[in-house]
């Protein structure tokens, strides 16, 4: 079974990142994936069913999606999308501390999507701020913190990238 084929089985859909991504590719401006999928571009994949992006700008964004067939939710700072018959949740978060992501971004492929990732330190920072936001659930946080632990197992220079005392877990691992 493909990596791709995997994920259809998660979501429902064969297609969902793919139609995602190109639906944003189609509108121009850079963007990024980030969070638990860029996660597992750069340690052990644990399964995901959001697909989170960092977008330099929304214009046009709703509208490629909706052509796409997902039904899209707009809010002041991000969209959501889901396709109909599939379980992955998109989540792209426009002009926010994120912004800059994208213009760092490699190209991956992700489930048999090539995509652009965000950088790691940016996928460390992404995660350090959502470990850390008191806002968040406590078992969101959570997560977070083990996604840092997962990457600093498998790339050390996590750990220079995050200070010390913030990540109990984290902590506890470092060298």
């Amino acid at each position: 079974m493909s990596d791709a084929e995997f994920f259809a089985g998660l979501t429902g859909s064969p297609n969902d990142l793919r139609l995602a991504v190109e639906a944003l590719r189609s509108c121009g401006h850079p963007f990024c994936v980030i969070g638990g999928l860029a996660v597992n571009h750069y340690a052990e994949p644990m399964v995901t069913l959001d697909a989170d992006f960092a977008m330099t700008a929304a214009t046009g964004a709703g509208e490629a999606l909706q052509l796409a067939g997902f039904r899209v939710e707009e809010f002041p700072h991000s969209l959501n999308a889901m396709l109909p018959g599939s379980c992955l949740r998109i989540q792209i978060t426009i002009n926010s501390r994120y912004g800059s992501f994208p213009s760092r971004a490699i190209t991956g492929t992700l489930f048999g999507v090539e995509l652009p990732i965000a950088c790691l330190a940016d996928v460390v920072q992404g995660k350090l701020w959502a470990a850390t936001d008191a806002k968040r659930r406590p078992t969101k946080r959570q997560k977070d913190a083990v996604d840092l632990a997962r990457l600093a197992e498998i790339n050390p220079e996590v750990f220079d990238l995050v200070p010390v005392n913030t990540i109990p877990g984290l902590d506890e691992i470092r060298p």
